[in-house]
């Protein structure tokens, strides 16, 4: 039998890697296509917007749960029976969403959709590292680059366009098809390594998944409806906070002193996945809180549909399928690190010129820092995910995966749930400066509301035309206010990125070794 470092699969890795990836690109797309459509859900199923939300948040917890667990239980049932199963659940799930005709219904069916999908990014990923020989990890990671990274920029685009030319329903039909197919390929090209075949799991740990349950949950909650309930002024955010930190210390001690634990956190002992972990979850924020304020304010305050919004940041894709075809090519024969380090500045630089936006701009105003800040993308994930899991074993790939993955996921409930309270918050802060140069003795005020007040005069009294006039005032001041708090969202993600390139070089360097054999 071989050694485990040197096994490989019989079957052509690219044929392994479009298989695992249909299932990845789907699932990975499916936690962004839904956001789109959440005013148009809540109107089919009879509920207001915000209980429309938790369609979004449900899928996230059930998600999470599963992706730092996916290790047991591939061990347990075998890796390619478990990845096949989790396929078939997520493509049931979907169809159950798409026939939803509750408020509980689809959210039973979107639990149970999170729950099958939260195995298919670090099964994927681990296969994939496994399939390909260590020359061509790069390539193989530029692949799920693609999947991981493109999914949730195209999500919204494509959501949009359903959601206005069919319904939203078909968010989630879409599915059904990619699932079959990504199953008969799973059945026909994978097959388990060695390892994994005489691998001893033990019992699950179900304190310790119970632990997790309730943790994510309760922060998934704070994130959600902190800005909308002001946060720790509200009684209910600081029960979850209590909740959440009780259940957080339970379980890492509880995985620390566990002889087999759900979740193996000794990994982060190794100094290359730990900074690769901190590294992957500011990326997390980064890529998900952009995705998500910048088709917001095209919607918000430029007034454009689902489908033209999404049109305006596709840009990001092409950049993004570009960045990984040539970081995957170069990553084996560069220092890891500067390439990493140069991601994240490019990313912070595009953020910070992005930031140069204002309320005159085309939908293709921002072609460009849209596109850059896309090829940066893979330029921090392919090699970080190379940096932070390539000095592990590969027996413990299956686990650094998963909790690789779920870092990433939480980042992006952290990174929305700021970018959200920095646009609402500095939008007063904002608005109450301006109008302190807006006060009754303001030349500027007179002029432009005598100005204004004649227009309107041609439509109206003397008395409904000085409304008018004022309303209008206060439109361009709430709009302008609006607009500095989303320049102050860019600002400090472009900070943040920039203050990642030092933590770059905290990371070992990392040398390919030619494939044995």
């Amino acid at each position: 039998m071989p050694a485990a470092g040197n096994w490989r699969p019989s079957c052509n890795p690219w044929l392994i890697a479009v298989a695992v990836m249909l299932a990845t690109f789907m699932e990975v797309m499916d936690t962004s296509i839904s956001s789109v459509a959440v005013p148009y859900i809540a109107g089919s199923l009879s509920s207001t917007n915000d209980e429309a939300t938790w369609v979004l948040t449900t899928y996230l917890v059930a998600n999470a749960i599963f992706l730092p667990s996916s290790a047991w239980f591939s061990e347990k049932f075998g890796r390619k029976r478990y990845l096949i199963a989790s396929v078939i659940v997520f493509t049931i799930a979907s169809f159950g969403c798409g026939i939803a005709g509750s408020m509980g219904f689809i959210l039973l069916a979107r639990a149970i959709q999170g729950a099958g999908g939260g195995a298919l990014q670090p099964l994927s990923q681990a296969i994939l590292m496994e399939s390909f020989p260590p020359e061509k990890q790069g390539q193989a990671l530029g692949m799920f680059a693609m999947g991981v990274v493109v999914a949730p920029i195209v999500g919204p685009t494509f959501g949009g366009w359903l959601t206005d030319h069919f319904s939203w329903r078909w968010a989630y039909y879409i599915n059904i098809p990619i699932g079959i197919i990504a199953v008969l390929m799973q059945s026909r090209f994978l097959e388990d390594p060695p390892y994994l075949k005489n691998a001893k799991p033990g019992r699950l740990d179900s304190i310790g998944l119970g632990l997790l349950a309730i943790w994510t949950a309760c922060l998934q909650f704070i994130c959600d409806k902190g800005q909308e309930d002001d946060w720790f002024g509200s009684m209910y955010i600081r029960v979850a906070f209590v909740f959440f930190t009780l259940a957080l210390i339970a379980f890492i001690m509880r995985e620390m002193l566990h002889k087999k634990p759900l979740v193996n956190l000794r990994l982060l002992g190794d100094r290359n996945f730990l900074f690769g972990c901190v590294l992957i979850f500011i990326f997390g924020v980064g890529v998900y809180s952009l995705t998500t304020i910048l088709p917001l304010f095209y919607q918000t305050l430029m007034g454009y549909d689902a489908t033209t919004a999404g049109l305006a940041v596709s840009p990001r894709g092409i950049g993004a399928v570009a960045g990984a075809l040539v970081v995957g090519r170069i990553v084996s024969k560069m220092d890891p690190r500067k390439i990493i380090a140069s991601g994240f500045l490019v990313f912070g630089i595009m953020s910070l010129w992005t930031s140069g936006l204002n309320l005159q701009i085309s939908p293709w105003s921002l072609f460009w820092p849209i596109t850059i800040a896309g090829v940066a993308l893979p330029a921090v994930f392919i090699p970080l995910s190379g940096a932070a899991i390539g000095t592990l074993g590969q027996e413990k790939i299956n686990a650094a995966s998963g909790l690789f993955n779920f870092l990433r996921n939480i980042g992006g409930s952290v990174g929305i749930a700021a970018a959200n309270t920095i646009v609402m918050r500095h939008q007063q802060v904002h608005r109450d400066e301006m109008s302190h140069s807006l006060s009754g003795s303001s030349v500027a005020l007179q002029n432009a509301l005598h100005r204004l007040t004649t227009l309107m005069r041609m439509h109206a009294g003397p008395r409904l035309a000085m409304r008018r006039a004022f309303a209008l005032i206060n439109h361009t001041l709430d709009s302008q206010a609006q607009l500095w708090s989303y320049v102050d969202d860019f600002r400090y993600l472009g900070l943040v990125c920039v203050a990642c390139v030092p933590l770059a070089f905290m990371l070992k360097k990392t040398k390919h070794k030619q494939a044995a054999g």
